[in-house]
């Protein structure tokens, strides 16, 4: 046996094959070409003829001619065309979704349909296999045979779903017709079943029906798969290479790398097995970038492909409360919309800091007429989508919305655009035949009477992610592959030259796989499905038959999601065998590079002057010259979240909003009792909390704390008003020319005080702590000394043409400390150093001076510049 390993095990039991096959035809003399050979799966039929050509010496005239290899579902679609009609189990998700729905409906189980109904179809699925090898006539009696015992004495009310499931599952695949009924009426002289690892019920009915008619071949790949122990396998496979990887991207790379250092030593194809499918994409995606061509025969969840995303976007969008991103992310992906109208509606979105997209004819007040216009025009294509409506005018209205968003062209001609409409059964119109969109949906149609069944809007969306997800995506196959791509079962045959084993973990390849679908292991036993134990024998013989592959990488990962992770115990067997854990040498070759250090950035501003100066840019000056070059003068700046979570800053923000609208309408009631003022603040929080379109379950940590603010800001205020206080003017926006410059900002608030000072205030909700420390800190805090600059007195009056009657403090209004004033007394003289330090540090940008990456502490710890001035790096 070891020689013949050597040479290639998958000739060698072609060889046994084709010669049992010969002896057949010739013992039962029955010409070649009437012989039907059932292969294990349909890849296997090109592989079949060239080893019946290949083995053809020598051989009579009755086997001259070449049999009719096929597969099982290959060989039913030759015998003749199958059209599925009414309530047929078609194994197609778009469709059975639909028909699960109606079923559940008929049953008495509307209400629960959207819940039930994906697992209604998973049952009947699974019993797709074992009803389609009972004969037609008398499949409908096995169904209700089976019904009656399988849930005997399962009348607990807890059970009571389960049970009906079962038994709309059973009486639904038992009433169905199946593409492989054509094969009960067919009479081949001589049926020839070449069995893989697993036999199906449709190839045991084939063989009971045919009797002397059906001979079995075991495809052995050069031994009895049967009959193989597991040492003689090992022995002759203690060349294979193990791979012991520290996690999931170090085994993806070390995977990719024995892949290439397999085709470098000239052997090709290389067999990609496919046990983890998000570890074989990331594999391929290394492979791709390569360049080689591969063979991906399992391919991915047609829901992770961008065509998918492009569709479920539009469906997200379409929804009545969707977010702003939402809309976003279709209008960005949509190229019927211009792209610098999008940009400029998002740029005013996360400007305003608006989450819900803006419905309605008059959208939002902050938007632009330009983005008002581009709302209202995409409002009305969502609109088209959130009616309730049969699922053909679903789509017909579905396809309308695509075409108008411009993306129903791209997705009929991308591959994977086209497999996705084609999963939801949405035609293309075909022109060489003349055939309309309205036309190809009508044929749907006739063929579908769930067509008719009425979905809401979410219900179909939820259809049409349920489809998606049932189906896969295989890219076009090239004509000479260098990698192949396929699950373990099918290496049975292949002529392959090195053999790839990735996420051999006990996750991935468990010994004894979990049996699929809904049913106990009795049920299993009584519908005729596999048990768990005839799973964990198929899983073995694929797994002993590619160890015989004669050049072999088995590789595994040491740690998944931060938990230690075993290999699978058929590895641990492997390991044993060997007697120690002797790993193969690191696949990956290494390269040697030039480090490239990097030093503190020194970028001059000097041909991008500054115009225009806020508080918050010149502090960034203050604090890191490089973070105002890029922030300020570049103009570089983070897109703000629309749907992050309300945190501290949000709290700030609707503070200081509510606090504006109470003292503008206490201004008109100056004389209000305290009942009357927390009538007024409490109108002006529900105002603030309008104007950020905050929801009640969002305004709730804001609520938790309200009271007892809104307690201590009347406290703070009542006193406030008594030292003889008044308030003028509040977040008012100012300008004020400063030599070259023009300083700007807006003011929390001013009042006048006793002595016809006016006071500048600036509102925080930070710590008293820090408050605190931004007083002491002199002129090391430019705020509030800023803000003294932007007040030109006189336009004030009652200052006597005193420029320094000006006065600043800030108001910590805390959560759970009283409102407190924090004054800074020496405001004059703050205000000339800082008017000094703004006239000198423009000076010096404009002559070219260095703004280097000088920030430190806090300053850097929050900096959205950091990332380009690479303070991690510098040596």
């Amino acid at each position: 046996m070891a020689e013949i390993v050597k040479s290639h095990h998958a000739a060698a039991a072609w060889a046994q094959v084709m010669a049992q096959i010969r002896t057949a035809a010739l013992d039962r003399q029955v010409h070649a070409s009437q012989m039907v050979v059932l292969l294990p799966y349909a890849q296997l039929i090109q592989e079949a003829r060239r080893a019946w050509v290949a083995t053809a010496n020598g051989s009579g005239a009755l086997t001259h001619f070449l049999p009719r290899f096929e597969s099982t579902m290959n060989w039913a679609q030759g015998l003749g065309s199958y059209l599925p009609a009414g309530d047929d189990l078609r194994l197609d998700a778009a469709f059975d979704a639909v028909t699960a729905r109606s079923l559940l409906q008929r049953a008495g189980l509307g209400e629960h349909a959207s819940m039930l109904a994906p697992k209604l179809m998973e049952a009947a699925w699974s019993l797709a296999g074992v009803a389609a090898a009972v004969v037609p006539e008398h499949r409908s009696a096995w169904a209700t045979q089976l019904a009656q015992g399988l849930y005997a004495g399962m009348n607990e009310p807890v059970l009571a779903f389960e049970a009906a499931l079962g038994r709309i599952a059973l009486a639904w695949a038992g009433a169905s017709a199946y593409t492989t009924d054509a094969l009960f009426k067919a009479e081949p002289p001589l049926l020839v079943i070449v069995d893989g690892f697993q036999s199906e019920a449709m190839l045991i009915a084939l063989a009971q029906r045919l009797g002397s008619r059906c001979m079995r071949v075991p495809m052995a790949g050069g031994f009895d798969a049967g009959q193989a122990t597991l040492n003689t396998t090992l022995r002759v496979n203690l060349h294979a290479n193990l791979h012991a990887a520290t996690d999931f991207e170090d085994e993806a790379e070390r995977a990719a790398a024995c892949v290439l250092k397999r085709l470098s030593q000239g052997t090709q194809p290389v067999a990609l097995v496919a046990l983890d499918r998000q570890l074989t994409r990331r594999v391929r995606a290394l492979l791709g970038e390569r360049g080689l061509a591969i063979r991906d025969e399992t391919g991915w969840k047609l829901s992770t492909t961008r065509a998918a995303a492009t569709l479920m976007g539009l469906l997200r969008a379409s929804r009545f409360d969707a977010s702003s991103d939402d809309v976003l992310d279709w209008l960005k992906n949509s190229p019927g919309f211009s792209a610098s109208a999008v940009s400029l509606v998002e740029r005013e979105l996360r400007k305003i800091g608006l989450r819900d997209w803006p419905e309605g004819p008059g959208g939002h007040a902050g938007l632009s007429e330009a983005s008002q216009q581009l709302a209202q025009r995409a409002n009305a294509l969502r609109h088209t989508l959130q009616t309730t409506r049969s699922l053909r005018q679903c789509l017909s209205d579905l396809r309308t919305a695509l075409a108008a968003s411009g993306q129903w062209t791209a997705l009929c001609r991308d591959p994977a655009g086209r497999a996705v409409l084609e999963a939801i059964s949405l035609p293309i119109e075909d022109e060489e035949a003349g055939q309309s969109f309205e036309d190809a949906l009508g044929v749907i149609s006739l063929d579908f009477p769930g067509f008719a069944s009425r979905l809401a809007a979410s219900e179909f969306a939820a259809w049409a992610a349920q489809s998606l997800e049932a189906a896969n995506f295989s890219p076009p196959h090239p004509q000479e592959a260098q990698v192949v791509i396929l699950p373990l079962s099918q290496l049975l045959g292949r002529p392959l030259g090195a053999v790839v084993l990735a996420g051999c973990d006990e996750n991935q390849l468990p010994v004894s796989p979990e049996s699929p679908g809904v049913w106990t292991p009795l049920q299993r036993a009584a519908l005729g499905l596999p048990a768990r134990a005839d799973l964990a024998a198929a899983l073995r013989q694929s797994w002993q038959y590619a160890l015989m592959s004669p050049a072999l990488d088995i590789l595994w990962r040491t740690s998944e999601g931060g938990e230690r992770c075993m290999p699978s115990a058929f590895v641990q067997e492997l390991l044993r065998e060997r007697g120690l854990e002797a790993p193969a040498n690191d696949p990956r070759t290494t390269r040697e590079l030039q480090a490239n250090t990097s030093s503190m950035p020194r970028p001059s501003g000097q041909a991008l002057p500054i115009a225009r100066l806020s508080a918050t840019a010149y502090e960034d000056l203050r604090r890191c010259p490089y973070r105002f070059f890029a922030l300020r003068q570049l103009r570089l700046a983070e897109d703000d979240e629309l749907d992050a979570d309300v945190d501290k800053r949000d709290f700030g923000n609707w503070l200081h909003r509510l606090l504006f609208h109470f003292q503008a309408a206490l201004k008109l009631a100056p004389d209000s009792d305290r009942a009357a003022e927390i009538a007024m603040i409490n109108q002006a929080a529900d105002q603030a909390t309008r104007d950020f379109a905050l929801s009640p379950a969002e305004f709730l940590p804001f609520a938790a704390s309200w009271p007892r603010v809104r307690a201590g800001y009347l406290d703070w205020l009542a006193e406030h008003r008594a030292a003889g206080n008044r308030f003028v003017q509040g977040e008012v926006w100012k300008e004020i020319r400063l030599g070259p410059i023009t300083l700007v900002g807006k003011l929390d608030r001013i009042d006048r005080q006793s002595d016809a000072k006016l006071l500048v205030m600036d509102y925080k909700t930070e710590s008293r702590s820090l408050t605190a420390e931004r007083i002491k800190s002199g002129n090391e805090d430019t705020q509030l000394a800023f803000y003294a600059a932007l007040i030109d007195v006189d336009e004030f009056g009652g200052a006597d043409g005193d420029a320094d009657a000006i006065a600043a403090a800030y108001v910590n209004v805390g959560e759970k400390d009283d409102t407190k004033t924090y004054p800074q007394l020496d405001i004059v003289s703050l205000r000339a150093q800082l008017a000094e330090g703004i006239l000198e540090d423009m000076q010096g940008i404009g002559d070219g001076k260095p703004m280097p990456a000088i920030g430190e502490g806090f300053a850097c710890e929050f900096c959205a510049a950091r990332g380009l001035c690479r303070k991690d790096m510098w040596t």
